[in-house]
This record gives structure tokens, sequence and C-alpha cells, in this order.
């Protein structure tokens, strides 16, 4: 009979370090996309406040109020490269509790005190801002760390939450507007909002140095077929100095407008297409819209970047951004339709979200997860910069155009056609090349340091027994 020979499990350093709960990956996880969840109203809701603050402040063009959502995106991004830093240098716990007193002070006050847009532009855009941009870049960064097996999968979940979790309270918040007004609600929601960050915060941690998964040296091997991922953990110093780094900035940018313009823009947008006033089985459109883009913009998330870990990140994005560049040229041609708007903007956003699962997750293959909250937090700065123009600018193109937004979408879909061609033809070899290169500079190290030792050992020998002697 043969004798089954047990291998002793190595001790998992996470678990040993956090405990059970926090050094579980998978709650790690979990806790993440829940926070990502209570901050994605900040971005994915202002378009159900603005009919208010229109009739608050009377007399203020549409356009000054829109900046209001530009300033916050803005604030999102631009502060994430330092607070990336301080994150990776000073733990996740400290900067999402900063963050979760950042997002509940900004909506609170934004609800209670603001008397002009730019309060507004203080309260919503810098202070929720910043604490959203925290949370957003500590919560990405995290699940990048402890899944560099799954990485794809596991950034489009955290990002689905960020960008499917308005799904879960766009018609509460609207409801909770017409009961007692957009700033009630807004200082309401914003108090809850925080305290579910605090708690989330109080959970979160990085791996400890030297973790890895169980068996994630075979799954690597299995990934690395589809996905180049590169050995050296880049500083943000490093980083900036790569040429791959301003393509990656470059695509964001152009990637990223379309979706930003119908999510800043949509009660406007169906106003100017003649279907603001319309229902669709008893509810009305843009509430309804706005949820099913939620949901369609949080599977987008999971569904490409988890196809990603297998067809690789390229691929997926010249497929995705080349469908998105069709989808956003059509909202021009379905003026009168409300259906044909609900379902093309569905779609719209079902090829849009998983730029913030494919970006995430290339940042952490191609410069290293160690220092991802600091890169990807640089890469990230692309959605402020689109913002400016997703936000004040198509709106006031499409005061110049008599309120249509045609001429917005138009330019946005060359710029997404322009980032599908570039992933393929451009980043592909350029970031392949040069992770190839390393690979064959680690190996010639590798081979260069054996021979060392081994001559090293031989001329041991020889001082043991010289030629001629003892033999």
């Amino acid at each position: 009979m043969a004798t089954q020979i047990l291998v002793p499990s190595q001790p998992d350093s996470a678990k040993e370090a956090y405990g059970s709960i926090a050094g579980n990956r998978w709650i790690q996880l979990v806790c993440g996309i829940i926070a990502m969840i209570v901050i994605s109203n900040y971005q994915y809701a202002f378009t159900l406040f603005t009919p208010g603050m229109k009739l608050t402040f009377p007399g203020v063009p549409y356009a000054k109020i829109a900046a209001v959502f530009s300033a916050f995106i803005l604030f999102e991004t631009w502060p994430m490269p330092v607070s990336g830093y301080f994150v990776d240098k000073f733990g996740i716990r400290k900067l999402m509790t900063f963050g979760a007193m950042c997002i509940a002070l900004g909506w609170v006050l934004g609800g209670t005190v603001a008397k002009s847009p730019l309060d507004l532009y203080i309260y919503y855009g810098v202070i929720s801002g910043t604490g959203a941009g925290i949370i957003y870049i500590s919560c990405v960064a995290n699940a990048l760390k402890w899944f560099p097996d799954r990485r794809g999968l596991a950034a489009g979940l955290t990002a689905a939450g960020f960008g499917g979790g308005a799904a879960l309270t766009i018609l509460p918040i609207a409801h909770s507007i017409h009961g007692m007004g957009w700033a009630h609600a807004m200082a309401v929601w914003g108090l809850g909002q925080g305290i579910v960050a605090f708690a989330a915060a109080m959970i979160l941690r990085h791996p400890p140095t030297g973790w890895v998964p169980a068996g994630w040296d075979e799954k690597a091997k299995q990934v690395h077929k589809a996905v180049a991922q590169s050995k050296v953990n880049f500083t943000w110093i490093q980083t900036l100095g790569r040429p791959e780094f301003y393509l990656l900035y470059t695509m964001f940018f152009f990637a990223t407008a379309g979706g930003l313009i119908a999510t800043a823009n949509l009660s406007q947008i169906a106003k100017s297409l003649h279907v603001s006033e319309a229902k669709i089985w008893g509810l009305a459109i843009v509430p309804l819209t706005a949820t099913l883009t939620s949901l369609c913009n949080a599977l987008s998330r999971i569904l490409w970047g988890s196809v990603s870990d297998r067809l690789g990140r390229e691929r997926t994005m010249f497929l995705t951004f080349g469908v998105e560049a069709v989808l956003v040229f059509l909202v021009t041609k379905i003026a009168g339709a409300p259906l044909a708007f609900l379902v093309l903007f569905s779609f719209i956003f079902l090829f849009w979200g998983e730029i913030y699962s494919l970006f995430s997750a290339t940042t952490g293959d191609i410069f290293g997860p160690k220092n991802a909250s600091a890169n990807y937090g640089m890469v990230y700065t692309a959605k402020g910069a689109a913002s400016v123009f997703a936000g004040f600018g198509a709106a006031a193109l499409a005061a110049y155009f008599g309120g249509s937004f045609a001429v917005p979408f138009y330019i946005s879909a060359v710029l997404c056609a322009i980032a599908a061609i570039c992933s393929l033809f451009i980043l592909r070899p350029l970031l392949r090349g040069r992770i190839a290169k390393e690979a064959r500079s680690a190996e010639g190290m590798a081979l260069t340091a054996a021979l060392a030792q081994a001559s090293r050992a031989e001329e041991t020998q020889e001082e043991k027994h010289p030629a001629g002697v003892g033999r």
C-alpha cells in the first residue's frame, strides 16, 4: 500500500499578522468594494441635484452649475498621486479615515450652508472630491496588491463598486430629493456615506511585505501568456520617466471623455434630445436611465477586467474603445426616441466603465504593485483633465450650439477611436518590448551571478587542493 506523503502548507503571513478577518484577501476586497459604493454617488448622482440647484440659484448659467461636477472630478483626481504616495508610505487605514471625514463633511456643508455655486465648488468639489479620491486610490491599489494573480478581476470588482454602486441608491436619492429638497437630501446622504466609509477603513490593510497568494507562481505562468507583467517596482519618479506612462495618460483622457459627458450632463442631454419628459414603464426616464447605466457601468468593470486577464489588456482596450466610439457617435442620431435613449446610454456605459479596471490593472502590471497607489494616482489624473471638457466644456459647447450636445459627442467619438488604435498598435509593442528586455536583463544578471558563484567555488577548491598535491 502506497504511503501518502503530506506536504505541510505554508503559513499565511497575512493572517498571522492581521488575523483571520483583516488577513483574508477576499474580505479586504469586499470592504474596498463597499467603500467604493458609498463614494459613487458623489459622481453618478450629481445629475439628480442639478435641477434643484438651478432653482436655488436662479440666473446662474447651467455651465457654472456643471462646473461643480468638474471641480469634484478635478479634486478627486489631481491630488490623488500625493494621496497615493501617503497611502503607500503610512498605510491605508489612516488615509481612509481622513477620506471618510472629507466625504461626509463636503456633502453636509454643501447641503446646509452653501449659498452659491462657489460654495459648492469648495464643499462638493474640493472637500468631497479630495476625500473620494483618497478612498478610490486606496481601495483600487489595495486590490492590486492583494490579487497579483487576478489583477484585472480584482480591479474590475473594486471599480465596479464605484461605477455601479449608485444603481443601489439613485432611485432612493431621487425620492429623498423629491421629499425633502436637494440640499437636505445631500446632507443626510453625506453623513450616512461617511459613516460607512469609516467602518470599512477599520478593516482595510495592505498585505505584509513579501506576501503572495497560495499558488501564485503557477497562476503567474498562465496569466503571463496574455498579460505582460514587469518584475520591477517603479517609484513614481521612475514612472514619470517612462514613455508608456504618457501614452497611458493620453489614452485614459481620450477614452474617458464620452462617458463623463453623459455622467455630468444626462439631464440636459435628455432635454436636448427632446426625451426629458418621457416615462418608460411608468418611471421618469432620467433616473431610470441613470440606474441602468450604473448597473452596466459596474458590469463593464467586472466583465472586461476579467476578460483582460485572459485576452490581454491591450486587446481588450482595442475592442471596447472601438465599440464605444461607435456608440458615442450614435447619440447624435436618437432625438425624440426615449427607448433608444435608454438602451443606447446603457450600452455606452457597458463599454465605458472598463476603463477604470483596465488602466489600473495595466499600471500595476507594467510599473509593479509596490507603489501602485502613487503610480495609478498619477495616471488617474487624466480623468480630472477630461472632466474639464466633459463638464464645463461640453456644457459651454452645447450652449454655443443652441443646447445641442452633438459636437461634444462627435469629439469624444474621435478621441475614443484614437485610443483604440493606440492600444493595439503602439501600447502593446511598447510594453511587451520593454518587459521582454527586462526579462533578458534579469536572466543575464542571474547567469552572471551563477557563473561568478561557480568560479568562486572553483577557486576555493583550488586553494584547498593545489594542482599535483593530494591527488
